[in-house]
């Protein structure tokens, strides 16, 4: 057990990890499902669950907000049941939206379209005051274990809502799909709510205010923004997650075309590499929770590894075209999803330990900007990185070249991430003094 303040003990962290668990449980749905049914059953063009799920990443730039009202409330867990009863309420109304385009196509979109926009309400107000609950009772030691477990728990959601899923939607009828949605999305609330249910009882009590001390939105924000640590912690979220994006779409196709893989084969390399993401997070909670106090405990030195060592994977696979078929591809994207692995989890955990730089009362403000910059560049990098090799195939004839050139561009992004992560001082956030009975739930 730790000493001097408590905190939220491993049981704690896995409950709001359950949070997590049931948000990914929805949102598959939503991204891999519902896209599938479009496209294929309704035989919608492609660029229509896109929109969508644009509308979705779009609404991110309101986290902030919602990290501010946490803020003025004192309270997360408000704000995470009512997070996740919208992204509920969306999902189901998303799956209804999609059975309705079945015969009333206008009508069907436009309900999809709104269910997707609460969709995107629901994860802003849920993930931001999740992440901020847990930057306040996480010890420093922690953190990036914390925020592996919760990543991990994530996927958990994802790997297991999807094969259920699958497997009651056949035979499949837009009823079966109705039903199903409202099931996990009935599910998924039920979950969350009895998983933050009692956890924050343990901390201190908000501090009254009087209405004048309140400042404004807008007021935070600039505070906040003006801070050279919290804009340059900005920058490098958008950045690094737009290099960690840009490649998404572009991979498989890569394969593909330049090394004659099969739909088959990409797909495993996909799964490849996100086993390696897995891997890499595990490796740096390892490492700093074991390291405690140490050199390599520190949440910066593991971004600007996996960072600089995502830009070298990146290199190399972009080297590999002109190499030839004998350029073990397999292997680059593995360690590219290692290094992408230990770069996230050191930067969620270095999100824990800044948000509470400002005082409590900027956590959540804090926490909204950086969500906000992820959620954005990560909704932008994919089609950017798309968007890009379809540019540079306009320039050049092959199309190994210009494949090549975007994956040494997102290189670079990840270098430049490390040049503003150094610029970072990444302390403890400050303690406060908690239920002493806290640690033991």
């Amino acid at each position: 057990m730790e000493s001097g303040p408590a905190h939220f003990s491993w049981p704690s962290i896995l409950r709001l990890g359950l949070v997590q668990t049931a948000l990914g449980g929805v949102v598959v749905l939503m991204t891999s499902t519902l896209n599938r049914v479009m496209v294929v059953e309704l035989a919608l063009p492609a660029l229509v669950p896109g929109l969508l799920v644009a509308i979705h990443y779009a609404v991110q730039v309101l986290r902030p907000r919602w990290g501010y009202g946490s803020d003025r409330t004192g309270r997360r867990t408000p704000w995470i049941v009512g997070g996740m009863a919208a992204l509920c309420l969306g999902g189901f109304g998303a799956a209804c939206g999609t059975a309705l385009a079945q015969t009333h196509l206008a009508a069907g979109l436009a309900l999809a379209a709104v269910s997707f926009l609460l969709v995107g309400l629901g994860v802003g107000a849920a993930g931001t005051s999740l992440l901020v609950l847990l930057a306040g009772g996480v010890a420093p030691a922690r953190r990036g274990a914390a925020a592996t477990l919760v990543w991990v728990m994530m996927i958990v959601g994802f790997a297991v809502t999807a094969p259920l899923a699958g497997h009651f939607l056949e035979p499949f009828t837009v009823m079966r799909l109705v039903a199903v949605s409202g099931t996990v999305s009935l599910v998924a609330f039920c979950v969350a709510a009895l998983a933050v249910t009692g956890v924050e009882k343990g901390l201190p009590a908000p501090r009254p205010e009087a209405p004048e001390a309140k400042p404004p939105f807008g007021q935070v924000l600039r505070k906040v923004l003006a801070d050279p640590v919290a804009r340059h912690f900005t920058v490098f979220v958008f950045v690094s997650m737009l290099a960690y994006s840009a490649q998404e779409l572009i991979l498989e196709p890569y394969a593909g075309l330049v090394f004659a893989m099969g739909p088959g084969a990409t797909t495993k390399l996909a799964g490849l590499q996100h086993g390696g993401v897995l891997a890499g997070m595990l490796f740096v909670a390892a490492v700093t929770l074991l390291a405690k106090g140490t050199a390599l405990a520190s949440l910066r030195l593991w971004i600007a590894i996996g960072c600089g060592a995502s830009a070298l994977a990146l290199f190399a696979i972009a080297a590999g075209g002109p190499s030839g078929p004998d350029f073990p591809l397999r292997s680059a994207v593995f360690a590219l999803g290692v290094a992408n692995g230990m770069y996230a989890v050191a930067a969620i955990g270095s999100m824990m330990a800044l948000a509470g730089s400002g005082g409590e009362r900027e956590r959540g403000t804090r926490m909204g900007v950086w969500g906000a910059a992820q959620g954005v560049a990560f909704g932008g990098g994919g089609v950017l990185g798309a968007f890009a090799v379809d540019a540079m195939r306009l320039v050049v004839a092959d199309p190994v070249h210009a494949y090549a050139t975007v994956f040494v561009a997102e290189g670079v992004l990840f270098l430049v991430a490390v040049a503003f992560a150094l610029r970072v001082a990444v302390a403890p956030a400050p303690s406060f003094p908690l239920n002493p009975a806290f640690e033991a739930r």
